[in-house]
């Protein structure tokens, strides 16, 4: 199993979310810190971050480095990428 660590910026976007989606994204993360290659899509351009999780709309931005997820960015699908 993975650790889960959150960049500064990312506990911001969090924090801008509703309390369901958060909740839902907290839920997800947890369930693909098991094996979270399974769920991750590499980005194209790795200019923001390595991987991306989908949950719903919403996207996480993140790296892995040996057993930890590095959480870069969390925002809607429209604006994340941006």
């Amino acid at each position: 199993m993975y650790k889960i660590s959150i960049t500064e910026r990312a506990v911001r976007d969090i924090e801008k979310l509703d309390i369901k989606i958060r909740k839902r994204i907290g839920e997800k993360l947890k369930k693909y810190s098991k094996y979270p290659l399974n769920y991750a899509v590499k980005l194209v351009n790795p200019k923001i971050g390595s991987y991306r999780f989908r949950i719903g709309e919403h996207r996480v931005i993140f790296d892995i480095e040996d057993d930890l997820i590095v959480i870069l960015r969390v925002g809607h699908r429209r604006e994340i990428y941006k």
